[in-house]
């Protein structure tokens, strides 16, 4: 089955923190579990993209794709004045901002980017690639706004899912809709 995939990028040590933002390398564990995994990843991809960060590079390297074409679409949210910082932290001194950020995908309590505007700039990206048989690799929450755009969800829909490190979308595009696709198991 052809069509774009979604990859998201393997383990950090900030993302097993729960910290936001950053550029962290993969760690140990995160490196060795993409390496474990199969390059055909379930058909052809004529392009490999990757967001920006160092995760989703280094994910896409560890596939044995050297120089995946650099997306900035699919960038990590820009976390503003909570960058480097973990969740722990963000309830401890900003808890009002934080429940804003986790009810309202438009709040920008940390003066950054809306998870409202992580879904439109990842889904209107996704959309130019609705006949491409791709790949592309980008951290779990960009890959859970483009999903939530694919399936019609609304901007809170990003909440309802769960994506974690190195888990697979496959997506198909036919009349119009974006259709997920669930490959049988082995």
């Amino acid at each position: 089955m052809s069509g774009p995939r979604l990859l998201a990028s393997a383990a950090t040590p900030g993302l097993r923190r729960a910290v936001f933002g950053g550029d962290d390398d993969l760690d140990e564990g995160g490196l060795r579990a993409a390496l474990a995994l199969t390059t055909d990843l379930g058909g052809r991809a004529d392009v490999w993209f990757s967001a920006p960060s160092q995760a989703a590079l280094q994910t896409a390297r560890a596939l044995g794709h050297d120089d995946p074409v650099v997306e900035h679409a699919l960038a990590d949210p820009d976390y503003g004045q909570w960058t480097g910082l973990g969740l722990g932290d963000i309830a401890g001194t900003d808890p009002e901002g934080l429940q804003s950020w986790l009810t309202d995908p438009e709040a920008t309590p940390h003066g950054g980017e809306s998870l409202a505007a992580v879904r439109q700039r990842a889904g209107a990206w996704l959309d130019k690639q609705a006949e491409q048989r791709i790949v592309a690799v980008a951290h779990p929450v960009v890959v859970r706004a483009a999903l939530a755009h694919a399936l019609g969800l609304s901007d809170d829909g990003v909440w309802q899912l769960d994506v974690s490190p190195l888990s697979l979308i496959r997506l198909t595009h036919r009349a119009d809709r974006w259709h997920v696709s669930f490959p049988p198991a082995g």
